[in-house]
């Protein structure tokens, strides 16, 4: 994309501020707002529609472009990728679509996880977290279920870059107001490290999940066509994964 002619754009813009080149460098890289509308769209409810998204997103867009600077050691796909996507989980953030019973039992879910995990010091079995909350394991999949519908994929932002000082939230698929975030405990290093200890410690098909649908960009839809079960059953493998992580990091967070 960022071929010669878009590099005269660019060194051009930075030179002149013009509003008519900024446009040529929006319709440019629109095409990233609809990929990161349509990667977020995928794990949301049917009622938030995918041309609101975009609409967001494009914001987050120009707002990379007014701010890029051509000289850094980054790509402007990168950088416009994470302020896109942040652009539009802040704008879902302020609609707060997410009930408060399904905030709820996420963070229950990620509470008994952490305690069994502590406790066992293995990874809890779904029966095992059921019997914890007091609820049935039929009822854990619809509360998985509930969540992954209400969710955000979140692990993606933390492979985002943080652009002029902004930090990119951090597997905040379920916003959790209390207590502090990992990210303002742990250095960037600590946590990638910590990250990466605690998928490696995931059960086999949530690691895979994980693994397929955010280093080789498989959807739901497909990675439930590789494990052979239904793309909602992937979506429960996932959230429960998400919570398992988010039990982690904090658990790194509260030992740092």
């Amino acid at each position: 994309m960022a071929g010669e002619d878009t590099q005269t754009l660019w060194l051009e813009f930075r030179r002149t501020n013009d509003k008519a080149i900024r446009d040529r460098l929006i319709l440019t890289y629109a095409p990233l707002v609809k990929y990161v509308a349509g990667r977020l769209g995928s794990g949301l409810p049917a009622h938030v529609d995918e041309g609101d998204l975009v609409s967001y997103g494009l914001l987050g867009l120009i707002g990379a472009i007014e701010r890029y600077d051509p000289g850094r050691d980054i790509k402007f796909e990168t950088y416009a990728i994470a302020r896109i996507k942040g652009a539009i989980i802040d704008e879902l953030r302020a609609l707060d679509w997410v009930p408060r019973s399904v905030r709820s039992r996420a963070r229950e879910i990620e509470r008994a996880i952490a305690e069994l995990e502590a406790k066992l010091g293995t990874a809890p079995t779904d029966e095992e977290i059921a019997a914890k909350i007091g609820i049935t394991v039929a009822e854990l999949e619809d509360s998985l279920t509930d969540i992954s519908r209400s969710s955000i994929a979140a692990l993606d932002e933390l492979w985002s870059v943080s652009g002029e000082g902004d930090q990119v939230s951090l597997l905040d698929t379920i916003e959790d107001t209390t207590g502090p975030r990992p990210a303002e405990v742990l250095d960037e290093t600590e946590m990638r490290e910590a990250l990466a200890d605690a998928i490696a410690r995931l059960p086999e098909r949530e690691k895979l999940v994980v693994t397929l649908y955010y280093y080789e960009e498989l959807t739901l839809r497909e990675i439930g066509e590789v494990l052979g079960v239904t793309e909602s059953r992937v979506s429960q493998l996932h959230t429960k994964a998400i919570l398992r992580l988010k039990a982690r990091l904090a658990g790194a967070a509260a030992r740092a």
